[in-house]
């Protein structure tokens, strides 16, 4: 049984229970270590049963027992068909513990068993054991605060009801290419910490590198610290993992949809597409700086503000002479001020009182309010006719092209009418010389087609050539792009592989580094073999003693059926005697007796085989009896007992004293 337990604890172990390094064999685990081996591997084959089970006894008795009962319904509810109580948890004997375990690792899940095999480092598990820790608080039944039990508060405490919040988070860059990367999509005049400002950009990139690289080593706190609570820390270095993440898949999808059928290099790919990004920017916000006549009264400011974006989005400085146009409103606005000026300085100059000066203040107030208005209304009544005129001059130029055209037709069959006069007066001459031209067009039509003929076919040749040329370029970069992506998917595979067998190596070795060193292979191999030659061995010897048993049991069957022939034959030819000689008559008698005599030593003989087995299985029950530690058990029993009197007597206690 030593390598049975040894296989168990090994699963147990996988499975996430504590078994320590000198715990070989199940005579050594104790009730609270069985408790944690069952409810690990149930947590695992039935995540709902195990979710509420805790993996130690709690210090009461009574507990101990309600706890002990639900193991054992849990145990049944998976499947186990065995005799199970709470006592095969507190009072446990080695045969039904093994029994146990050994229905649970049988039922744990394949998966399960394979993952266990593939990975054993410590970050494999660690993994695990936080899946599992996870799946099992997801297989939980929520329970509110207050109604909470001991039970719960393994799988269910006051930091669940905390909500993540995710918060900007600033990563240090660890190598300068990751910086120069990180730097490269900047323009040099947007950097920052720069030191001289006029320096060249060479110089201020360099410079920023090393102010960074100092202000990532020196001041940026930890990734830990920089979160205001820290129960957001790890909920926002997961988002900032994931956005990595996904970016990095949508350039791959990117380039491996679009940039291979490009036929440019990744860098050329990423400056292509960011040069169109540019463009498309500058496009937008020269249309939104360019001013429109509806919005002539308030766009100066933001166009000028747009112009000094694109100025600096170009990486120049923003130019004082563009948008600069002046309007109808501000040279409005710059005469009005100016008149308001000559007509204030004099009022001004010769005020005589406070009171007069108001009065004239609001006599020219309204007065200016009156020429604003009127002038609003000059410009719009302008603006008003400026495009009616737009309409009407529109529809001229229409007119007019209109016109044009039809002008250009009539000349032209004018022309033609001309033509067919002056040909009228000497109306043969003119037919036989039009013949003629037609007949020397049609000559040269033909002589045209016979040597566009000439030049069409090796041309036809050449095009067609050249077609199948590009058609075969293009089947070879299509085979090319194919070969690509199952090479990128080859890649792939190969690094998860490597990744696989790399996780297997470690797992070997730290298996490797456990085994002891003074053991060889050949040993282990040595021990096999012998424990196969035995098993062969007492399966031969099982075998011949079955063959002897039957043999022997034939035996009987034949002795027994001639015994019964031979008895019948001779108490018929007796019994036909004994009726006329007195001889004969007592040999029947002594016959008879004989026969039964010998049917009772068979039966005594039978009964003492039977009793023997009852003794051997009796011994073997003793055997057994002593091996589960029955008297140990009751000990414990009768403490348990004392126990719950002494919990019941101070739980009576304090109700009397409520």
């Amino acid at each position: 049984m030593e390598e049975v337990d040894k296989i168990l604890i090994h699963a147990l172990r996988h499975v996430g229970t504590e078994v320590g390094e000198d715990v070989d064999s199940l005579k050594r685990f104790t009730s609270d270590l069985i408790v944690e081996a069952v409810v690990r591997c149930v947590r695992v084959i039935e995540p709902g049963l195990g979710g509420a089970l805790p993996t130690s006894l709690p210090p009461g008795m009574s507990a101990r027992f309600r706890v002990g009962m639900s193991l054992a319904q849990a145990c049944q509810d998976v499947g186990y068909k065995g005799e199970i109580g709470y006592q095969t948890f507190l009072y446990s004997n080695e045969p039904e513990i093994r029994s146990l375990l050994m229905f649970l690792v049988e039922k744990l899940p394949r998966e399960r068993a394979e993952a266990s095999d593939q990975s054993a480092g410590k970050s494999a598990v660690l993994q695990r054991s936080i899946a599992a820790a996870i799946r099992t608080q997801l297989a939980a039944s929520w329970v509110p605060p207050n109604c909470r039990l001991p039970l719960h508060c393994e799988t269910q405490n006051h930091g669940a009801l905390h909500s993540f919040h995710v918060q900007p988070l600033t990563f240090p860059h660890c190598t300068k290419t990751s910086d120069k990367k990180h730097l490269k999509g900047l323009p040099p005049c947007s950097l920052h910490f720069t030191r001289n400002a006029c320096a060249p950009c060479s110089d201020r990139t360099g410079s920023v590198l090393s102010e960074v690289q100092d202000y990532h080593r020196d001041v940026l706190p930890p990734v830990t610290a920089q979160a205001s609570s820290q129960a957001s820390a790890v909920a926002s270095i997961l988002e900032r993992h994931a956005a990595e993440l996904s970016a990095a898949q949508e350039w791959d999808n990117d380039w491996k949809s679009q940039g291979l059928l490009s036929r440019l290099t990744p860098q050329e790919y990423r400056s292509r597409k960011s040069s169109r990004l540019r463009k498309r920017i500058e496009e937008q916000l020269r249309s939104a700086a360019a001013p429109s006549p509806e919005s002539a009264f308030g766009v100066s400011r933001s166009a000028s503000e747009l112009t000094e974006l694109l100025q600096t989005f170009k990486g120049s400085a923003p130019s004082a002479h563009v948008l600069t146009k002046g309007t109808h409103f501000t040279h409005a606005q710059k005469f009005t001020f100016t008149q308001e000026g000559a007509a204030t300085s004099p009022v001004l100059a010769g005020r005589q009182s406070e009171g007069d000066a108001q009065i004239r203040q609001q006599e020219e107030l309204s007065s200016l309010q009156q020429q604003f208005q009127q002038l609003c209304s000059e410009v719009d009544q302008l603006a008003a006719d400026i495009k009616h005129l737009n309409v009407t001059n529109a529809q001229v130029l229409d007119e007019l092209k209109q016109r044009e055209l039809r002008n250009a037709e009539e000349e032209e069959k004018m022309q033609v009418k001309k033509k067919t006069a002056d040909l009228l007066p000497d109306a043969e001459n003119n037919l036989l010389k039009l013949q003629s031209l037609v007949e020397g067009g049609a000559k040269r039509v033909v002589n045209l087609a016979s040597q566009w003929e000439k030049h069409r076919a090796p041309l036809i040749e050449e095009y067609r050539r050249l077609k199948e040329i590009c058609s075969n370029k293009d089947l070879e970069s299509n085979r090319k792009l194919s070969e690509i992506k199952s090479l990128h998917e080859k890649i792939r595979v190969s690094t998860e592989e490597a990744k696989k067998k790399e996780d297997t190596y470690k797992q070997l070795v730290t298996e490797l580094e456990r085994l002891p060193k003074d053991a060889s292979r050949s040993a282990y191999t040595q021990r096999i073999l012998e424990i196969v030659g035995n098993i062969k061995k007492q399966k031969e010897e099982i075998t011949k003693i079955l063959s002897d048993t039957k043999e022997l049991q034939k035996e009987i069957n034949n002795l027994t059926g001639k015994l019964d022939r031979t008895f019948a034959v001779t108490d018929e030819l007796v019994f036909k005697d004994a009726k006329k000689d007195e001889s004969v008559r007592k040999a029947y008698k002594y016959l008879a007796a004989l026969h039964e005599n010998c049917n009772q030593l068979i039966q005594t003989i039978e009964d003492t085989g039977t009793i023997l087995r009852e003794i051997r299985d009796l011994e073997e029950q003793i055997e057994a009896e002593n091996g589960n530690k029955t008297v140990s058990n009751l000990e414990r029993i009768l403490d348990d007992y004392k126990a719950i009197r002494q919990e019941n007597a101070a739980l009576a206690a304090k109700v009397r004293e409520g």
